[in-house]
This record gives C-alpha cells, sequence and structure tokens, in this order.
C-alpha cells in the first residue's frame, strides 16, 4: 500500500542512481506448490482404486456396494466396498448408521444378531436372508453413504491424520490406509510400532522412504506370521514398487499388480 501524501507539500528529493528501484524488474514472491496427500479427492480417488484392486479384483470400487460373500477367513461375511465383516463389527456399525439414516430398512433386523457374531465366523441369526437382503439393500443410495460415512471414520481418516502426523506424504499415507483395512486399528498400531523400532519418521528427522521400507517390512511380517501361505503382493508388486520408483506422492500413471492381475491409472 502507498504511504498517504502529506497535507503541506515538501520539495520532493532527487533519487540517487543506487536509491532508483524499478517495480517491473522487482522478483516475484516464490511460491510452493502443495504436495498432493489423500485429503485431495483425485488421490483419495486413487486410493480406493488400488484398496478395490486388492480387496475386489477391480479399480470400479463402487461397483462393490452390494458385494457380500464368505471368504473364509474367519470373520464371517464380508461385504461392500472394503470388506466390512460381520465378525469383526463395523458391518454392524455400517448397518446401524444406515438404520439412522433410514429407519426401518430391511436390513435392520439383523442388528441384535449381528451384536452377538462380534468376534465370530458363525452365521447364526443372518442365514438364509441377510445376503439377499444386504444385495438389494445395496442399491439404495442412503446404505452407499453409510458405507461411505463408516469407511471414512474408522479407517480412512485414522490412517491419513496418522500419516500426516508422522510426515508422510500420499504414498505413505496411503499404505498406512491399506494396513488398517486389512489388519484393523490394533493390527495397524502393532505394524506401526514394530516400524518404529526399527527406523524413524519423517517428522522426527528419519528417512521417508527408509521409514516406508520398514513399515512395509513389518506388514509383510505381520501377515505372514498369521499365515507363512499367505499372499503378500499388495506390498510386494504394489506398495513396494511405488516406493522403490521413489514415487512417494503417488503420481499417476500407477503401474501394479496384485494376486498376478495388472492394473494401471492413467496419468
Amino acid at each position: 500500500m502507498a504511504a498517504k501524501s502529506s497535507p503541506t507539500p515538501t520539495p520532493t528529493p532527487t533519487p540517487s542512481p543506487t536509491s532508483t528501484r524499478s517495480t517491473a524488474s522487482a522478483a516475484p514472491a516464490a511460491t510452493t506448490t502443495p504436495r498432493p496427500d489423500l485429503t485431495d479427492p483425485k488421490w483419495k480417488e486413487y486410493a480406493q482404486q488400488l484398496v478395490s484392486s486388492a480387496e475386489n479384483s477391480t479399480l470400479d470400487w463402487r461397483s462393490q456396494y452390494p458385494y457380500i460373500e464368505d471368504i473364509g477367513d474367519g470373520h464371517g461375511y464380508t461385504a461392500g466396498i472394503i470388506g466390512f465383516c460381520s465378525g469383526t463389527g463395523d458391518l454392524a456399525d455400517v448397518i446401524t448408521r444406515y438404520t439412522q439414516l433410514k429407519p426401518g430398512n430391511i436390513l435392520a433386523k439383523y442388528l441384535p444378531a449381528l451384536a452377538l457374531l462380534d468376534g465370530s465366523a458363525s452365521h447364526q441369526g443372518l442365514d438364509p436372508t441377510f445376503v439377499g437382503d444386504w444385495q438389494r439393500a445395496a442399491a439404495d443410495p442412503l446404505l452407499q453413504q453409510a458405507q461411505n460415512e463408516e469407511r471414512d471414520r474408522q479407517y480412512f481418516t485414522p490412517a491419513v491424520t496418522q500419516a500426516k502426523a508422522d510426515g508422510l506424504h500420499a504414498l505413505g499415507q496411503f499404505a498406512y490406509y491399506d494396513a488398517i483395512v486389512v489388519h484393523g486399528p490394533r493390527g495397524f498400531a502393532t505394524i506401526r510400532t514394530a516400524a518404529l523400532a526399527k527406523a524413524t519418521t519423517p517428522v522426527k528427522g528419519g528417512n521417508e522412504t527408509t521409514y516406508l521400507n520398514a513399515f512395509l517390512d513389518a506388514r509383510k511380517a505381520y501377515m505372514l506370521a498369521g499365515n507363512p501361505n499367505r499372499n503378500t503382493s499388495r506390498i510386494d508388486t504394489e506398495q513396494r514398487v511405488f516406493l522403490q520408483a521413489g514415487n512417494l506422492d503417488l503420481r499417476p500413471p500407477l503401474n501394479w499388480k496384485v494376486y498376478g492381475d495388472s492394473y494401471t491409472i492413467p496419468a
């Protein structure tokens, strides 16, 4: 802002050559483009596609709202866009939220049974009608909303928040998100603690690539400890590929494999 002139005119000094400053030649202020992270809608979409490739063998994650089956992992029915389970409580959370949005929906009657199935692989109180009712209800935008909101509340937001607190960028945020989707908050915390025993987070002065390698190593060890024959391609031929390429911002094009199937997110 220019200075206001005095009401009493005063002689204007003749500027010396050294004091003359050209506005046209002044250097522009430096600007820094923020690095992308998963809070950017475009990058969040990438994250959903990456998770869906491993969870449902498709990049079209929105087509998975009606998905439901028992995959034999001891968690009962696995359903929806990230695999909410009848035996882990989060499927009940989705239906509870749906019932808040739409009281009297066709899934509300299963809530008492689901409350008894936390920690169980049983279908008691669900069969033989639950699968069909879930598939029918999944066409309702309100059940889709409930799935989105519970995904964000329980998995996406906590993972991204912790990753940013650790100084991680988009790839690290996705690594945390994928881990918490598969292993739940307790499993994720165990994996992160093991990684911290081997490497330092960037926010505390550590190298980001070194820390992420430690995190992926810890996650793979955690997976194999539960089942030595477990497929770990979502780490080996997906996340590790991006890390080895130095793509900490998870910028497309992204090319990876899960369970031997190839996927691409173009630039």
